[in-house]
C-alpha cells in the first residue's frame, strides 16, 4: 500500500472532534429518573447506574486535567507585558496569565472532592502528572489530584432563587456525578492591577459609588508628581465597575470553558447530561461547608451612609453570608483567595501576588526552572521586577476597596460558582419514546455495551 493510501485510511483528528461537535446536545433524562408530569412523563424502567471512577477520572481530565508546562512565549522586555504571567503550568482549558483562577468540585454518592489545581502541588510535580496523562493512566492522576471534602454529597435547595424552574426535575439525580466549578476572582485582580498600575499603563480608577472619586490613589495622579495618569483627555480612567467587570468576564470564561470540554468528553464517551445555572452567590458554598462569615447587606450592597441609616430603621439590614476559602477537616487550605481573614490586610495579599512572581522562589526567579523554557535563567535575568510605584498603588487601591466596602472585590465576592455539569446515564428508551431516531448518536446508543458489558 503506497504512503498516500495509508494516510486516508488514518482517522483524521478533525473530523472525529467535529463528529463530536455535531453530537453534541444536553440530554439530561439518565437511567433511574423520571418526569412526573407535562407530554413528556415518564418513569424509567431501569435503575440508575453511578458513573464508574474510571468514566469519572476522563471527565475530571477533559474538564481540567494537567497537561504540562505553559510556553509564555511573550516579550519580557520593560513595558511589554510579559511579567504578567503568574503561572507556569497549563491545563486542558486556557487560563489568563496562567493563573488557573477555577476550581472544580467533583461530587457522587460516596463523596464529594477538591482536584486540585497545578498550584496546588509542588512545582517538579507537574511533568510527572502530565506524563501520567500522556501514559493513558488517567485515573492515578484522577486519584492523585482529588481530595475528600466531605463523605457523600450536597447541595442548594431546589426551589428559586437558588436554582432556576426548568432544572427542578432534573437536578441532583442521585446516580449522577456533579462537577462544579468554583471561580477565584482575587488573584487575578491583583495580577493585573500590578500590571495597570505600572509606569507603562498608568491606568487611573475611579469609584462610581463614591461620585467618582478615585479610589484610594490620589497621591499617585499624574498632576500631583505621581504615575498614574489622572488627566481625562489621554482616556487612562477606569471605574471600579468596569475594572472589576474585565476581572469577572475573564475569570468566567474560563469556567465556561470547563463546562464546553464536559459537555464535549460526556458527549465522546457516549453519556448523558447538561450544564445549568449554578450562580446563587452562597448557596453552594454553604452546603459544601466552605468557610464563611458575615456581612450587613446595606455595606454588602455598598450603599451610601444615608441608605444604610434607612435600612438599619426599617429592620431591613440583614446579615448576609460571604465566603472566604474552602479547608480540609484538619484546617488545611484548599482554596484561599488573597484577602482578609486568609491574609492580615489587603497589603498583606498584594505582597503574597508580588513574592509569588519575583520572590526568590518566584516563576520569575529560581521558579523558571520548573518551565517550558530551554534557557529558564535567560527568561528569569531578563524579566523586569514590578516598579515599588506600581505595588503601592495597587495596595493602596486595594485597601480602600476592603475598608469601603468590607470585601475585595467589592463588587463579587472573592469566589463564586456560575454554572454546574451534571453527568449520567442516558436512557435511551425515553429518547426513542419521545424524539425522531436521530436525537441520539451510536455513542450513547452503545455506551452500556462497550463500557459497562450491558
Amino acid at each position: 500500500m503506497s504512503d498516500a493510501n495509508q494516510h486516508q485510511k488514518e482517522p483524521v483528528p478533525w473530523k472525529s472532534l467535529l463528529d463530536i461537535l455535531r453530537g453534541r446536545r444536553s440530554r439530561r433524562f439518565g437511567l433511574g429518573m423520571e418526569m412526573e408530569s407535562g407530554p413528556m412523563a415518564y418513569k424509567s424502567r431501569h435503575p440508575g447506574l453511578p458513573l464508574t471512577e474510571e468514566e469519572e477520572a476522563l471527565l475530571t481530565f477533559a474538564a481540567c486535567g494537567i497537561t504540562g508546562h505553559a510556553l509564555g512565549d511573550l516579550v519580557y522586555d520593560s513595558g511589554e507585558g510579559g511579567t504578567i504571567l503568574a503561572g507556569l503550568a497549563g491545563r486542558t482549558v486556557p487560563s489568563g496569565d496562567a493563573i488557573q483562577t477555577s476550581s472544580l468540585i467533583v461530587m457522587n454518592q460516596e463523596a464529594s472532592y477538591f482536584i486540585k489545581r497545578p498550584q496546588d502541588f509542588p512545582p517538579e510535580a507537574i511533568s510527572e502528572l502530565a506524563g501520567l496523562a500522556e501514559q493513558g493512566n488517567y485515573l492515578e492522576l484522577y486519584q492523585r489530584s482529588r481530595v475528600k471534602i466531605r463523605d457523600g454529597r450536597s447541595n442548594p435547595p431546589l426551589e428559586p432563587f437558588f436554582n432556576i424552574n426548568c432544572n427542578r426535575w432534573s437536578l441532583y439525580d442521585p446516580s449522577a456525578t456533579y462537577f462544579l466549578p468554583v471561580e477565584d476572582f482575587t488573584l487575578m485582580y491583583i495580577n493585573a492591577l500590578l500590571e495597570i498600575f505600572n509606569e507603562h499603563n498608568g491606568i487611573y480608577p475611579l469609584d462610581e459609588r463614591a461620585c467618582f472619586r478615585p479610589a484610594g490613589v490620589k497621591q499617585f495622579a499624574k498632576s500631583r508628581g505621581g504615575h498614574l495618569i489622572d488627566d481625562p483627555r489621554r482616556e487612562r480612567s477606569i471605574t471600579v465597575q468596569q475594572l472589576e467587570t474585565l476581572v469577572t468576564e475573564f475569570v468566567t470564561s474560563e469556567a465556561g470553558m470547563i463546562i464546553q470540554n464536559l459537555g464535549l468528553m460526556t458527549q465522546a464517551m457516549g453519556l448523558g447530561g447538561f450544564p445549568h445555572w449554578a450562580a446563587h452567590y452562597y448557596g453552594w458554598f454553604e452546603a459544601l461547608g466552605f468557610r464563611m462569615r458575615e456581612m450587613k447587606a446595606t455595606q454588602y450592597l455598598g450603599m451610601g451612609w444615608l441608605y444604610r441609616m434607612i435600612a438599619r430603621l426599617l429592620n431591613r439590614d440583614q446579615p448576609v453570608p460571604l465566603v472566604v476559602g474552602l479547608d480540609t477537616k484538619d484546617g488545611t487550605s484548599l482554596i484561599k483567595p488573597y484577602c482578609p481573614p486568609n491574609y492580615s490586610s489587603m497589603k498583606e495579599a498584594v505582597h503574597a501576588v508580588v513574592e509569588m512572581k519575583w520572590g526568590r522562589k518566584g516563576i520569575f526567579r529560581e521558579g523558571a526552572s520548573e518551565s517550558a523554557w530551554q534557557d529558564p535563567s535567560k527568561i528569569s535575568d531578563a524579566a523586569p521586577e514590578v516598579s515599588e510605584a506600581a505595588v503601592e498603588a495597587t495596595v493602596a487601591y486595594c485597601s480602600y476597596l476592603y475598608e469601603r466596602y468590607g470585601r475585595f472585590p467589592a463588587y463579587q465576592p472573592p469566589l463564586r460558582t456560575l454554572l454546574g455539569f451534571q453527568v449520567n446515564h442516558v436512557d435511551t428508551e425515553f429518547y426513542d419514546r419521545f424524539y425522531r431516531p436521530e436525537a441520539l448518536t451510536d455513542l450513547q446508543r452503545n455506551h452500556l455495551r462497550n463500557w459497562h458489558n450491558k
